[in-house]
Parts: structure tokens; C-alpha cells; sequence
């Protein structure tokens, strides 16, 4: 995947150390893309407390890191639910590196967690707002560039298994990923004309940070040890393991290059054959 060399990408979310956002921008650095590491950086209330984000010192740690491998990055917070913050986003990294090529939909929460009955008007806005708007605004930001430069590119949204299938005590973060989806394949379809490639990644359950908190939140539910609610989902599982980062950074490799130039408007399924439709 030569192909992605001298390539910008941008990778909201990507400001967690050891997060799928993370991953994704490590190997495409790695492959020759310029990188921009973003997220939120600073806490805004209860729903975005510093154990949720990733702050503006952790996205410069990153961005340190790559640099030490030889790679290409910056850092630049933006908050994805506000138009302003995510053209600024945009108009600094055009600024820094000439284009912006890839974008890569990755910023999302799925810390919210709530039986549907008691769930609460603040929680489903504090999820749809980031899941779903927030990949809207950035889609939107990178069209207008891309359609600008005139010369196509890539539109990656990072969905889930529950862009798919329902989950109990998850009714907003269900339905912002089945919307993504719904997004995904309608700019693919209109932006096709500009020769933007627009697709999603479906991964099933990985354990990062969010994952390790998902993990505890139910096995708690289901009165199980920790160790057994992770065997089984191991035990669900074709291939019989969970998910690691890598595996959707490379999905997201893929997509973002050339050997993806007549794939459009899909949603992967990265799960180890779990979910299959």
C-alpha cells in the first residue's frame, strides 16, 4: 500500500494511547501518511471527564512517538460536535501539509450506558451529538476540501457490530451507529461523482480503555467474573479471540488506498466472522 506515501490523513478520537484511533494512525504514518492526531483535549462536564478523553498532552505524546518512528504527525483538538472547531481542524491541517486525503470518523462514545426506560434525555444527546453529528461535520468538512482539490479521497467511519445488531442498555449508542451506517451509504452515493470513496468499519468488541470499561459494565450486569465475560465473547467467536487495534487499523489501510478504489459505500465487518451481515 505504497500508494498512501506523501497522503494527509486526519483521525479524530485518536488521542487515547493504546485506542483504535491510536492504532489506526500509527500504520498509516508508518505506510507515509502525514497524520493528524485529534481529539477533544480538554474536559467538558461529567460526560467528557479526563478519564474519557484524550487530552492535549496525551495527543502530543502520540504525535511524539510517531515523529520518533520517523513518521509524519501533529496534533489538533477539535470538538466534532461543533462546525467551527472541525472546519478550523480541517483549514490547520490543509495549512500544514497542502491537502487532507483521508478522513477518519473514529471519535465516538460508548462509555453511556443506561436501561432504556431510565435513559436520559442529556445521555442520548451527549452520544448522538459526537457519534453521529459529529461524523456528519467532519464528512462535511472533508468534502468540501476534497471536492475542492479536485482530485477524490477517502471517507473511513468507524461504526461497530451495533451499527448491526441491538445491545441491551446501549439504545443511543445502537442507534448513532446504525445512522452512521445510513450516512455512510448515502455520501457514498453522492459524493461518488467527485471521485470520494466513502465506506465503515464494523468491529466487534476490542479491548481498549472503553473495551476493559464495556468488559466490567457487563459482566457486572450479568453476575459474571470478569475473566468469564471475556471467554465468552472469545467463546462467540469463529476465530475464537477478541479484536485487537490492529486489526481495524488495517482494514482502515486498506480502504484508504488505491487496492480499495472500487469499494464504496460498505460497512466491514472486522469481528472475526461474529457478525457476518
Amino acid at each position: 500500500m505504497k500508494n498512501l506515501k506523501g497522503k494527509t490523513a486526519i483521525i479524530t478520537g485518536s488521542g487515547r494511547k493504546g485506542g483504535i484511533g491510536e492504532a489506526i494512525a500509527v500504520l498509516l504514518a508508518k505506510r507515509g501518511c502525514h497524520v493528524v492526531i485529534s481529539d477533544i483535549g480538554t474536559a467538558t462536564g461529567k460526560n467528557f471527564s479526563k478519564s474519557h478523553i484524550g487530552t492535549t498532552s496525551e495527543m502530543k505524546s502520540i504525535v511524539k512517538a510517531i515523529k520518533e518512528a520517523k513518521g509524519s504527525a501533529i496534533a489538533i483538538p477539535c470538538d466534532v460536535r461543533k462546525a467551527k472547531s472541525v472546519k478550523e481542524m480541517v483549514d490547520k491541517t490543509v495549512k500544514k501539509f497542502g491537502s487532507l486525503d483521508i478522513m477518519v470518523n473514529n471519535a465516538g462514545v460508548g462509555y453511556i450506558m443506561e436501561p432504556f426506560e431510565e435513559f436520559k434525555e442529556a445521555s442520548w444527546d451527549a452520544v448522538l451529538d459526537v457519534n453521529l453529528k459529529g461524523a456528519f461535520l467532519c464528512s462535511q468538512a472533508a468534502a468540501v476540501q476534497m471536492i475542492k482539490q479536485g482530485k477524490g479521497g477517502s471517507i473511513i467511519n468507524i461504526a461497530s457490530q451495533a451499527a448491526k445488531s441491538g445491545f441491551p442498555y446501549a439504545a443511543a449508542y445502537t442507534a448513532s451507529k446504525h445512522g452512521m451506517i445510513g450516512l455512510t451509504r448515502s455520501n457514498a452515493v453522492e459524493l461518488g461523482q467527485h471521485k470520494i470513496r466513502v465506506n465503515a468499519v464494523c468491529p466487534n468488541h476490542i479491548t481498549t480503555g472503553l473495551g476493559h470499561w464495556q468488559n466490567k459494565f457487563f459482566s457486572d450486569k450479568l453476575g459474571l467474573e470478569y475473566d468469564d465475560y471475556l471467554q465468552s465473547i472469545k467463546d462467540k467467536n469463529p476465530l475464537g479471540r477478541t479484536g485487537q487495534v490492529d486489526d481495524i487499523a488495517k482494514a482502515v489501510a486498506f480502504l484508504a488506498s488505491n487496492e480499495a478504489s472500487y469499494v464504496t459505500g460498505e460497512a466491514m465487518n472486522v469481528s472475526g466472522g461474529e457478525e457476518y451481515h
